[in-house]
């Protein structure tokens, strides 16, 4: 029998100046793969040079978190924007990132759209592709995280940029994979012990109950939990411990024996 594996991801580096979110500082150290925000939703060069150091520090891969520019709406709200504005967005914020993994010596491990950039992009083929042809102008090899049947996913796979399918621990879902919307009742699970249940349900079952109580078909190699979710640590260290009493390893995609 194979082992079974998942990567962990989380999103970090969502502080700015003198405003704290998150606790990066522990949470860190219990994933395998950070996405890390560059200065357009969340973030600051400070803070992206310390989370990146962190990374290192603990093996975790990194990857750019490219978001709208919206610090006050945190990057979770549609925007319309120009395919050249678009494409420089996202290509400016892998530049940014991807010099201070330079400084710290370690690689760029993967892409992920934030927020509304990435939801946008369930069924917006147009949205998606400017993105996808932004990171195959520059990072042609940079694995994309994707939604499983989202427009971003059909994409990538389309135009044969790499791609890693991705899933969400503390997200209700549709029937039709895209996640239920934050501004309705349950969009976010909050309590520890639901998120570990739909996360071991998707890695070893390859299934999730959707919000109207449907069991949908749902497979992942990546799954998210998020920086700013109520009762962080407490989640992330049960969801940790459940994996592991299942039999699922977790470690980045890149550092598989």
């Amino acid at each position: 029998m194979s082992r079974k594996y998942i990567d962990l991801n989380c999103d970090m580096g969502e502080s700015f100046g003198v405003y704290k979110l998150g606790m990066d500082e522990e949470v860190i150290k219990l994933i395998s793969s950070a996405n890390i925000a560059c200065g357009f939703h969340a973030g600051d060069p400070n803070v992206m040079d310390e989370t990146v150091r962190r990374a290192k520090e603990y093996g975790v891969g990194v990857g750019v978190h490219p978001g709208f520019p919206d610090l006050i709406g945190f990057g979770r709200r549609d925007m319309d924007i120009t395919k050249k504005d678009l494409m420089n967005m996202i290509i400016y914020q892998i530049g940014a990132l991807n010099i201070f993994c330079q400084k710290h010596g370690v690689p760029l491990q993967h892409i992920k759209p934030h927020g509304n950039m990435n939801n946008m992009c369930d069924h917006n083929k147009e949205m998606a592709t400017h993105i996808v042809d932004a990171v195959l102008e520059v990072k042609p090899d940079l694995p994309i995280y994707v939604k499983p049947n989202s427009d971003l996913h059909r994409v990538a796979e389309e135009k044969g940029l790499p791609f890693v399918l991705e899933v969400y621990a503390d997200r209700a879902y549709n029937n039709d994979l895209t996640l239920v919307s934050r501004k309705i009742p349950g969009a976010v699970i909050t309590d520890p012990h639901t998120v570990a249940e739909q996360a071991v349900k998707i890695v070893t079952e390859g299934k999730v109950t959707s919000i109207t109580g449907e069991e949908i078909p749902l497979q992942g190699e990546t799954i998210c939990v998020h920086g700013d979710t109520p009762a962080q640590m407490e989640l992330i260290k049960l969801l940790r411990s459940k994996l592991a009493d299942a039999g699922v390893t977790i470690s980045s995609f890149t550092n598989r024996k």
